[in-house]
């Protein structure tokens, strides 16, 4: 039968799910330092681990340490240049200020050679002789002594331990544990970062709402929230794993809802077409909470892209749809030729014809009248997005009976974004 320390730390290790022999070296780290409370001198050159038996309540403690080179040791009052004392002559009798003192001046250390470019420079090996022995020492002690070897030497436990010492194992353990912790839950998520996970909102810390993911709670920032959802206690919601990073706190994972490669993974979820890669996303526009718009292409000439996303009666697109609170999702066909591509980026307008300015990237599309307010949509936000799709600055223009050309409306893409600087930050174009 297992012993009650034996069984406490199974149970530590059920609650917590961190490993058994994690918990043990988290006891041992804690034994050690309140060995070094009670027992260890300040000036003393020991480096205490220690060896328990969680079966019989047993430790033993040993002083270990690494065999090394030999190497000089820095003589006292060598470590540097000491400044030399240079005394001023005596100033004549008579003349000059009585006593002159005797100035110090400093002598500049010297100038180091820079290193050879290409030529890695050996950092200097210093002697600790808390975990260091050298090899002359070791060899007294232990004839076969090798470089890199560990020398364990096994140190007497005088009695009990104090109450200040328990304390100090005390507090070791529960930090040890709590890192223990966190480093498993950053090791469950780390790979996760760029999928879909299921969350339950919680509650609200200023503007950031906080999700629960099992044992892990994920932040969403206020750039990260769609404008048309509210979030209420308890709500389960399809989220977008942004980061997942390490902090003092431990573990902090960034959540969201607007990120465009959500709309990427919903399409990988529901859609076999694009998970297998017959059809392939080659880009994607959105304005979360709005519109957005996907451009696909397929690989196989029997495969039609926009009808494998749509589904029959449109049951594809409405469950992604539906999964993004109704917003509204145009699939459009991906082109090689700029002019087609547009001419789609534009749909559901019809386009008459196309300009385009290879130097700068602009695109003249002429429409007819009843297309003109299609094309440009409501607040622009169709041609907006169009040129955030096909990454070219669009102007919509009238064409008239008679020929003449009238500027109605003109978008550009937003220029790409600079790597992340904050947890904050998330990209609105898709490459």
């Amino acid at each position: 039968m297992a012993s009650p320390i034996s069984q406490a730390i199974k149970q530590i290790c059920e609650e917590k799910n961190i490993s058994y022999q994690a918990v043990l070296d988290t006891i041992e780290a804690a034994l050690a330092s309140a060995y070094r409370k009670d027992f260890v001198d300040k000036t003393e050159n020991i480096n205490v681990k220690v060896n328990f038996d969680p079966e019989t309540a047993n430790m033993r403690v040993f002083d270990v340490k690494t065999v090394v080179e030999d190497m000089e040791l820095p003589v006292e009052g060598e470590a540097g240049i000491e400044p030399i004392v240079v005394k001023e002559p005596e100033p004549p009798k008579g003349k000059g200020k009585k006593g002159a003192k005797a100035k110090k001046e400093e002598v500049p250390a010297p100038t180091p050679v820079p290193a050879e470019p290409g030529v890695p420079v050996e950092e200097e090996k210093k002697f600790n002789p808390k975990t260091m022995i050298m090899i002359s020492e070791a060899q007294k002690i232990k004839r076969d002594a090798a470089v890199g070897e560990e020398m364990r030497s096994e140190l007497s436990v005088p009695g009990a331990f104090g109450r200040m010492a328990a304390q100090t194992a005390k507090q070791v353990i529960m930090q040890k544990l709590r890192e223990a912790e966190r480093e498993v839950v950053y090791n469950e998520f780390k790979d996760k970062q760029g999928q879909i996970l299921i969350a339950t909102a919680g509650r609200r810390e200023g503007k950031n709402i906080l999700f629960e993911m099992g044992r892990a709670t994920a932040i969403m920032l206020p750039d990260d929230q769609a404008p048309h959802e509210r979030y209420a206690p308890g709500e389960r919601l399809k989220l977008y794993v942004n980061q997942v990073n390490v902090t003092t706190k431990g573990p902090e994972i960034l959540v969201s809802r607007t990120n465009p490669e959500l709309v990427r993974a919903l399409f990988t979820q529901e859609i076999p077409e694009v998970a297998n890669g017959a059809v392939e996303i080659k880009n994607i526009a959105r304005e979360a909470g709005s519109r957005t718009k996907i451009a696909v292409a397929s690989k196989e000439a029997n495969i039609d892209p926009i009808g494998s996303c749509i589904g029959q009666r449109g049951t594809r697109i409405q469950t992604v749809s539906g999964e993004l609170g109704g917003e509204k999702i145009d699939v459009i066909l991906w082109n090689e030729d700029p002019r087609i591509f547009i001419a789609h980026a534009l749909s559901p307008a019809k386009v008459a014809g196309t300009e385009l300015s290879e130097n700068d990237r602009t695109a003249v599309v002429r429409v007819v009248g009843d297309q003109l307010s299609l094309a440009i949509g409501k607040g622009g936000q169709n041609v907006r997005l169009a040129a955030k799709l096909t990454g070219w600055k669009i102007s919509v223009v009238e064409e008239k009976v008679k020929g003449e050309i009238e500027v109605k409306a003109e978008a550009a893409p937003e220029p790409e974004s600079a790597p992340e600087k904050s947890s904050d930050e998330s990209s609105n174009t898709v490459s």
